[in-house]
């Protein structure tokens, strides 16, 4: 039997063959709920369960299967902090509202790996991650972020790696220093979206594949999502689709942009240990990132290469010419998979947290920093819909313009600021 295949995102996931998941029905019929949640990723599947546990009626429609979309596609690295460094945030926002930002997400990667552990998922957690330096000119940020973040942000798990350091730590002198953060890691992703899903409907929750929502009617004071064969009737509804709900509502269309994400999945390698022998993930500073690590059965899962386009050609040559810079001795060395998929991402790379409408909460766009937040953004909904602390109005109070250019424009003028951006990495 072939391997099964993402019906929206192109190639076949090493991800998929490294667990077998369990199908959902599709709904069939009406349905009322006190809330609904449109996307089964990791966003829209832990509000779900959280609701659930507090004994809300709650349902999930999904479009294709839970992990079809980025959830299941990803790098699987959690990071530290938000995905803009905090400095960054810091000069926007102040000191304040960084540091509440930052302790934000350092609770959610707690949330996340405790979750883990208490449902019992095991999601291949691997602990370190490293960020390296392409560009030497870039090293005094560097050593700017670790004194920050060990000082100003009492955050003391990172250091700061020489060259000499970053070579051993990486097997490779592609890099000219870095940051070592022992106090994240990396997961298996897929293995976290299929174990939510399974603590959601053991908590209640009413979970629905192939339920593709045409769109969201009012009727008598709620919301009906209407699908080709069913319909669900709730209070509350959240749009958690982020780079796959195209069309559903306009304003997150303006404020969240899909770009492609592609990764290689190499065959078990020979010499694991001349390969990131730590066991860390790894990121690197180009603005088009380049991230890898290794994955449990000793293969090397690399990404970076990204389009903004809907063209992709030859996944996984492209791949092996990014992994052969970064590792010379794996030139000629064998992809098992390579795969893309669709990152929703905003003007300021932070969340896209907003109401839409009375009743309609939309979480998204956290631009390659999701396997962390998103999990803990679910949970926040939650917790606004119970009535407890409402901290999800952290990130709704954040300022995030829409995409200039209008519904035509928007992605030609990505395209050509991210060609920009690519060629400075290069150069």
């Amino acid at each position: 039997m072939p391997a099964y295949q993402s019906p929206i995102a192109p190639g076949r996931s090493w991800y998929d063959d490294s667990i077998e998941r369990p199908t959902y029905p599709a709904l069939d019929g009406s349905r009322n709920v006190d809330v609904l949640v449109v996307g089964g990723g990791f966003t829209g599947l832990s509000a779900a369960l959280h609701l659930a546990r507090t004994g809300v009626a709650v349902a999930v429609l999904e479009a294709h299967r839970f992990g079809d979309g980025a959830s299941g596609r990803n790098g699987g690295q959690m990071g530290t902090g938000q995905r803009l460094w905090p400095m960054e945030i810091e000069a926007a926002y102040g000191f304040e509202r960084s540091k509440a930002l930052f302790d934000l997400a350092e609770e959610a990667k707690a949330h996340l790996t405790e979750f883990i552990t208490a449902n019992g998922i095991d999601a291949d957690y691997r602990e370190g991650q490293l960020s390296v330096v392409h560009k030497r000119r870039y090293l005094k940020d560097y050593r700017a972020q670790v004194e920050d973040l060990t000082t100003r942000y009492a955050y003391p798990h990172v250091s700061f790696m020489d060259a000499a350091e970053t070579a051993d730590r990486l097997g490779s002198r592609r890099y000219f220093g870095g940051i070592r953060d022992t106090g994240t890691g990396h997961i298996n992703p897929m293995k976290l979206v299929v174990g939510s899903a399974r603590v959601a409907a053991e908590a209640g929750a009413q979970l629905f594949e192939n339920s593709h929502v045409e769109r969201l009617d009012r009727r008598a004071g709620r919301i009906v999502a209407v699908t080709a064969h069913g319909e669900v009737s709730a209070e509350r509804v959240l749009i958690a689709t982020n780079a796959y709900g195209g069309g559903l509502d306009p304003q997150v269309d303006a404020h969240v942009m899909p770009i492609g994400s592609f990764i290689g999945a190499t065959e078990p390698l020979a010499d694991t240990d001349a390969v990131l022998p730590g066991g860390e993930s790894c990121d690197d500073s180009r603005f088009v990132v380049r991230y890898f690590r290794k994955s449990g059965d000793g293969r090397l899962l690399f990404g970076g290469r990204e389009a903004y386009t809907s063209a992709t050609g030859d996944i996984g040559r492209h791949i092996r010419k990014q992994i052969a810079e970064v590792y010379p001795h794996l030139a000629n060395v064998r992809l098992s998979h390579a795969w893309g998929g669709s990152v929703g991402i905003t003007m300021e790379r932070l969340p896209y947290v907003r109401s839409l409408a009375p009743g309609i909460t939309t979480i998204g766009g956290f631009s390659g920093h999701g396997v962390m937040l998103a999990n803990f953004a679910g949970r926040l909904y939650a917790e606004r819909v119970n009535g407890n602390r409402d901290r999800l109005a952290d990130f709704e109070a954040l300022r995030i313009p829409a995409f200039p250019g209008g519904r035509r424009l928007r992605a030609p003028l990505l395209f050509l600021a991210m060609t920009w951006f690519s060629l400075r990495d290069r150069f």
